[in-house]
């Protein structure tokens, strides 16, 4: 079987969290070469044995094996260093958020397509066992017609915003978080009919945006996409109410608390949900009677984005993110975050 060979630039949590467990799972189909940063250090990640290490990045750029480069960096660097890739012609996997500006993710896509390269964005929780869940309950018909969806996304962590002392885009809770909600969204039910906007800065003006709240119509359904840094209680991960009944699902995939305790892919029971985790589901059937039962998750498995870039480029399949989708929710999150920058003359 032909290999995928890739290369990471940056080796820090996001690239050995959320990123080298799960392309590494994948050894017969991909190989990864070569993981460069400006300052090696195997402190806190171990080197992990067959892979080059480098603080030279042309080790990337003219290896001529390497097919594809994961950008594992901090946002900000997110579009000079894409756009760097793709000029020494290789093709690349950008984190979230994918860019800051909706013009700079349509240059990038431009770029790529002249060069006939893939560009496109980690959109991993696609691959969350709630939503892949939620997506089981509504396609089964038991909730009838869907008039209402509730996503959110909470935490209790005061000490986040209450350590930021002023307002940036690339610090926002929006574009920190939005961005994996907002892509199940776009992904599942497409370009909203209209959207209203509440993004906030919880502890005042030019602090930290810390809370947004955000309404997507499509024609009789709302689907909101809800979060805050000050919910001692979380909310329901997702809400989902048809004319025929409701379901809930409490807790939120499991693959990040299993990768915090660096419990990792190659356990059976990584990132399973178990029976108390389970959502419930209540409705009416047919006959008007009152059922109400757990729904076993669905397993997450975010190697589906590599599995999905791999048959992208060695197997010619379309990509699993559509550049359009990318574009609508970057433009999404700068409409968002323009409601602060507005509001404070910026």
């Amino acid at each position: 079987m032909k290999k995928l060979t890739i290369a990471y630039i940056g080796n820090g949590k996001s690239a050995n969290r959320y990123h080298l467990p799960f392309s590494l799972k994948l050894k017969d189909q991909i190989k990864v070469k070569t993981i460069y940063a400006r300052h090696i250090s195997h402190d806190v990640w171990k080197k992990i044995d067959g892979i080059k290490y480098t603080t030279d990045i042309n080790d990337i750029y003219n290896d001529p094996e390497i097919q594809l480069v994961v950008l594992s960096v901090p946002a900000g660097a997110h579009y000079k260093l894409a756009k760097e890739v793709l000029n020494h012609n290789k093709n690349v996997l950008v984190e979230k958020p994918f860019t800051e500006t909706e013009a700079q993710a349509r240059e990038l896509f431009q770029l790529a397509n002249d060069k006939h390269l893939l560009i496109q964005c980690y959109q991993n929780r696609r691959y969350d066992s709630d939503f892949l869940t939620v997506k089981k309950v509504i396609e089964s018909g038991k909730l009838g017609d869907i008039l209402e969806v509730e996503s959110t996304y909470d935490y209790f962590r005061p000490y986040v915003p209450e350590g930021e002392k002023q307002f940036s885009v690339g610090h926002s809770f929006l574009y920190g978080h939005a961005c994996h909600t907002l892509d199940q969204v776009i992904s599942y039910f497409g370009k909203a009919d209209k959207v209203h906007y509440d993004v906030r800065q919880l502890l005042g003006e030019n602090r930290m945006n810390d809370y947004f709240d955000i309404d997507m119509y499509y024609g009789i359904m709302k689907v909101s996409v809800k979060s805050s840094f000050f919910r001692l209680v979380p909310r329901p991960s997702f809400t989902v109410y048809g004319k025929k009944g409701v379901f809930v699902k409490q807790d939120m995939d499991r693959q990040e608390i299993d990768l915090k305790h660096f419990y990792m892919p190659d356990h059976d029971d990584f990132g399973i949900d178990r029976p108390e985790d389970y959502g419930t589901l209540t409705y009416l059937d047919d006959s008007n009677q009152y059922h109400q039962e757990k729904v076993v998750s669905e397993i997450g498995d975010y190697s589906r984005v590599y599995q999905g870039l791999y048959d992208a480029l060695i197997n010619g399949k379309p990509k699993t993110v559509k550049d359009e989708e990318t574009i609508y929710q970057i433009h999404m999150l700068e409409t968002g975050i323009n409601e602060i920058t507005k509001k404070e003359g910026k």
